[in-house]
């Protein structure tokens, strides 16, 4: 008599069966954008996306609450990146408080291990800088002065590199 089959190790969606797929570490990420130079990108956080769900009750069925689908929101993305001479993240900021809007299409793409694979992206579309904050300025400290960019978009789309897996 033969033993069962022991099943595969956990593999993520649509790796092959026995195949284990790491998750992808917070630290290999870069930013890409039409007509931008890279900035020395820190940290981005705030990439999220929800669907508004308005409650409502039918006439006859007071009891039963109803969900709509409502209208989509994205939140606003802050990226942290060291001050340099470049002006470039000032001034596209400067644009929009001049009421001149300048949209970009921006690229959030996620690393392999080895820092230069890429895996994924999240493809942001019609962005522009909607707040800007300075360094913290410290004659005590010895650490890397960091601005901050707030973005807003109008549309995210996830794209995934062929064979990884990932969805």
């Amino acid at each position: 008599m033969t033993a069962p089959a022991q099943p595969a190790p956990a593999t993520g969606n649509g790796a092959q069966p026995g195949t284990v797929v790491y998750p992808l570490g917070v630290y290999n990420w870069r930013l890409e954008s039409q007509g931008m130079a890279e900035a020395h990108f820190v940290r981005c956080s705030g990439l999220s996306v929800s669907v508004q769900a308005p409650r409502f009750r039918a006439a006859g069925t007071r009891q039963v609450v109803h969900r709509l689908i409502g209208r989509v929101e994205y939140a606003d993305v802050r990226l942290e990146y060291g001050l340099t001479a470049s002006k470039e993240m000032f001034d596209w900021m400067m644009s929009a408080v001049q009421g001149t809007v300048q949209r970009r299409n921006v690229s959030i793409v996620m690393l392999d291990a080895d820092g230069s694979t890429e895996k994924l992206r999240w493809n942001l579309s019609g962005v522009w800088p909607r707040e800007w904050r300075g360094a913290v300025l410290d004659t005590l400290s010895d650490e890397v002065a960091i601005e901050s960019i707030t973005l807003c978009f109008e549309e995210m789309q996830r794209e995934n590199v062929e064979g990884t897996g990932a969805q």
